[in-house]
């Protein structure tokens, strides 16, 4: 199966595992490549001494650099990823709030793909802009911190908009939607609630337990009280607890996620202290809200490293709900590549094909602009 995400980023299929907190290791990445998918390490939640070695257990796995690494740039160790991304020539990195262009032109220079995630057109137009090689689009059924807007809208007017292969997320855990993705005009799809719930994800059997139990999309639903901004997760008690708190509970609930983080980073009550100043002065009424999106890793660790679902919040996609068993990665990626071939087989016979082109031509073709 190939197109222009194959051809970028030098994978079998064009299938990528996107880089969720907590869970997307270097076992998750090695299982993924190894199954001929395109894997992102989650840079954000690995701690920085352990981050080199993770990169070294993957291409020493896998016998080549070709997987990715996400950041933020707003993380303490933004710079040791870029450094890092460099040095081992990673195929590509992955982020949301973005590297500026300096930095991005020092991935260009070394051959790293950037590929940014966006949720609407005009960060896809901003992302382009400034120098996107690919651009991951999610829409609003995916996971986390996510748009409004579904893919059956979002991801025809951002094909239409820009000129690099786009890689669509959000709703995606099956061939039909490969099959749906590429014939839009799309590259290939990123999938993370799908890898998430596998057999090599490092997910604790308890929370992975939670997320089988998911049978309603309407369960995974999105919600503002974490840190103002839209987050789609699976309900649980903290949700619903955090959701009914007035504004003094939320703040009640922020100071304890803060000061579990301070124990675990060993952040001075001095910095602490300039946060919620900080807050304060630009608005009072959020300082609840400041303090948590602060402290989210605590939130995710609470469900994704201890195994306690209902003391934090569960991420998710809507697609929790229809995927009713753990599969391996090798199993979603053989199974989902199947299934797409099948159903792009059945549409292209349908259509009439010039006589010199063949299925396998015209999807080359996928997700090229003119």
């Amino acid at each position: 199966m190939n197109t222009a995400l194959t051809e970028a980023l030098g994978c079998r299929y064009p299938v990528v595992q996107t880089a969720m907190g907590w869970v997307s290791d270097a076992n998750l990445v090695i299982a993924t490549t190894q199954a001929g998918g395109f894997g992102f390490l989650a840079g954000a939640t690995i701690a920085a001494e352990a981050l080199e070695s993770e990169i070294r257990k993957v291409i020493d796995a896998t016998g080549s650099s070709n997987f990715g690494l996400n950041f933020h740039m707003f993380q303490d160790n933004a710079a040791q990823c870029v450094d890092l991304a460099i040095r081992y020539r990673l195929r590509a990195v992955s982020y949301g709030r973005g590297p500026d262009a300096q930095t991005i032109a020092r991935f260009k220079a070394a051959g790293v793909l950037c590929i940014p995630t966006v949720g609407a057109l005009k960060h896809a137009l901003k992302a382009q802009q400034l120098g996107a090689d690919l651009i991951t689009l999610q829409a609003g059924e995916g996971g986390g911190h996510t748009g409004g807007v579904p893919g059956s809208i979002l991801l025809p007017q951002v094909l239409a908009a820009v000129s690099v292969p786009v890689i669509a997320a959000g709703g995606h855990s099956t061939g039909r939607g490969l099959a749906a993705a590429l014939a839009a005009g799309a590259s290939g799809i990123a999938m993370g609630t799908r890898f998430l719930m596998t057999r090599e994800s490092p997910t604790p059997a308890s929370t992975l337990a939670r997320y089988l139990k998911v049978d309603d999309p309407q369960q995974v639903r999105v919600t503002t009280a974490v840190d103002g901004m839209r987050h789609r997760m699976i309900e649980n008690r903290f949700i619903n607890r955090l959701e009914q708190a007035g504004p003094f509970g939320r703040l009640r609930i922020a100071l304890a996620s803060a000061w579990q983080w301070k124990q675990q980073t060993g952040m001075s009550l001095a910095h602490m202290g300039t946060v919620f100043v900080r807050a304060l002065r630009e608005d009072p009424a959020a300082l609840s809200q400041v303090v948590m999106a602060a402290n989210q890793p605590v939130l995710l660790q609470r469900s994704m490293v201890d195994g306690e679902p209902d003391a934090g919040i569960l991420p998710s996609g809507q697609v929790a709900a229809v995927i009713s068993e753990l599969l391996s990665c090798r199993e979603v990626i053989d199974g989902i590549v199947a299934e797409a071939n099948q159903c792009l087989e059945t549409l292209l016979a349908r259509c009439p094909a010039e006589p010199s082109a063949t299925p396998n031509d015209r999807l080359a073709h996928s997700g090229e602009r003119s």
